[in-house]
């Protein structure tokens, strides 16, 4: 894919903080400077009747302490700090005392760092066609051939192409180790393929009748979703791979995200409903009720996120009638907040370090927005697509995220700074070999 020229840089967007300045029209007690003991024997000394009967030592002590508090200088009453002297070189009070370090605003490029072009990718937003895997391999579809970049190298390579009448490429999904891609296609099949090899593995037949177009692994379970309105788990292990169903959606199944823990599944419709299901409650033989429904969006819900650092908070995105990311406890099926973003929420991305979140917009900027958690304050708005952003992936450090929009160009954006430098994460999870039985499935 060739590079196109860069954009031109946009403004950063932040909120303005208030400088903290003085007060000086009105008294403000700065309690650290006030010697409440002193206020309260002077108070109390004075009430004392002049001849009261004293023995000679009660005498001895009140003179003692009458000395002692009469010495402290410092004001009853205090309005501000004495001035400090100069501070030594090293800013500290004492030369035994080290400054505190603050931490550095973090900087937010507000170009692209690189722009790729991506012919031919399919303006849907009901698909998924850009992942990034665990080994740092980017997979993005185009038409009806799913292309692999290689992002320690740099090279680009042809994974797979359909015929026409199986094609187009409806979704794509890596594996937990990055080796093996699921592939769903608009004539309602499921390929899985070796990224080593280029070699396809097994199709997966007779889940559902029409295009699949979202997808999520959960270990060795492979679950689609369909525009059927069906969920179907898959156990790639056994010949008949299909071992379960999730039945609630009454329209396309857009969105698919299990929970870190692997024992919840949040799925999105076009219907406008959110669903948490639980791992252990799909069978094969009836269908169970879901965990939560969640009814509140007003438009198609294919963004969804689950969070990081707190296992039982998802974060949900509504389309282009809807416009707001929302909060949910999945524990207790509660609506922790919902934020109205002003355009159509295409997809979001939590920060592996940070407790940001990134989401992906349709008209009119076509932007992605930066988010504080929990205020959602913005934190930065990048543009450059031409086009609705409708599809993320961030790489395995975190750091980096993938942007693909309509208007065929892919991009790279450094979101979330550098990785940290004191840890090395096994972020490729390589020992799991999930396929090495599968030579002898066809």
């Amino acid at each position: 894919m060739a590079m196109a020229q860069a954009w031109f840089p946009l403004e950063e967007h932040f909120l303005p903080r208030k400088l903290s300045k003085e007060n000086l029209d009105r008294f403000i007690p700065n309690r650290s400077a006030m010697d409440f003991d002193y206020a309260h024997y002077a108070l109390t000394e004075g009430r004392k009747p002049k001849d009261e009967v004293t023995s000679a030592s009660r005498k001895a002590y009140m003179n003692q302490l009458a000395e002692t508090m009469n010495q402290n200088q410092t004001r009853i009453l205090a309005f501000r700090n004495k001035p400090k002297a100069l501070l030594s070189s090293n800013h500290s009070d004492s030369p035994h005392q080290q400054p505190k370090s603050v931490k550095p605003r973090r900087y937010i490029p507000q170009t692209s760092e690189k722009i790729l072009d991506a012919p031919g990718i399919v303006d849907d937003f009901y698909l998924n066609l850009l992942d990034w895997g665990s080994s740092n391999v980017l997979a993005i579809a185009l038409g009806n051939s799913v292309y692999l970049r290689d992002a320690s190298s740099g090279s680009t390579s042809k994974l797979m192409t359909v015929d026409e009448e199986m094609g187009p490429v409806s979704s794509i999904n890596w594996t937990e180790d990055g080796r093996n891609l699921a592939v769903g296609l608009d004539n309602s099949e499921v390929q899985i393929w070796d990224s080593d090899s280029n070699s396809l593995l097994r199709t997966l037949r007779g889940g559902h009748q029409t295009r699949v177009g979202s997808l999520a692994w959960n270990n060795h379970m492979l679950t689609t979703g369909g525009m059927d309105g069906k969920i179907i788990n898959n156990d790639v292990r056994i010949r008949s791979s299909i071992v379960g169903s999730y039945l609630g959606h009454t329209d396309v199944v857009c969105g698919l995200k299990w929970s870190e823990s692997g024992q919840q599944l949040a799925s999105g419709g076009n219907d406008h409903v959110v669903h948490i299901w639980d791992r252990f409650l799909a069978s094969s033989n009836s269908t169970r009720q879901w965990l939560h429904r969640f009814e509140e969006h007003t438009a198609a819900t294919k963004a969804l996120a689950w969070c990081p650092f707190q296992a039982s908070l998802l974060a949900t995105g509504g389309g282009v009638g809807d416009r707001t990311i929302k909060f949910w406890n999945t524990h207790t099926g509660a609506c922790l907040n919902s934020v109205e973003t002003g355009s159509q929420v295409c997809s979001l991305l939590w920060s592996k370090s940070e407790r940001e979140l990134l989401s992906s917009h349709g008209f009119t900027q076509n932007q992605l927005t930066l988010w504080k958690y929990p205020s959602m304050l913005k934190m930065a708005e990048l543009t450059g697509h031409t086009s609705r952003v409708l599809f993320m992936a961030q790489s395995p450090d975190g750091c980096t995220v993938a942007s693909a929009a309509g208007d065929e160009t892919l991009r790279l954006w450094n979101v979330f700074g550098v990785p940290p430098k004191t840890t090395k994460k096994a972020a490729l999870k390589s020992t799991l070999q999930l396929f090495s039985h599968v030579n002898h499935i066809r």
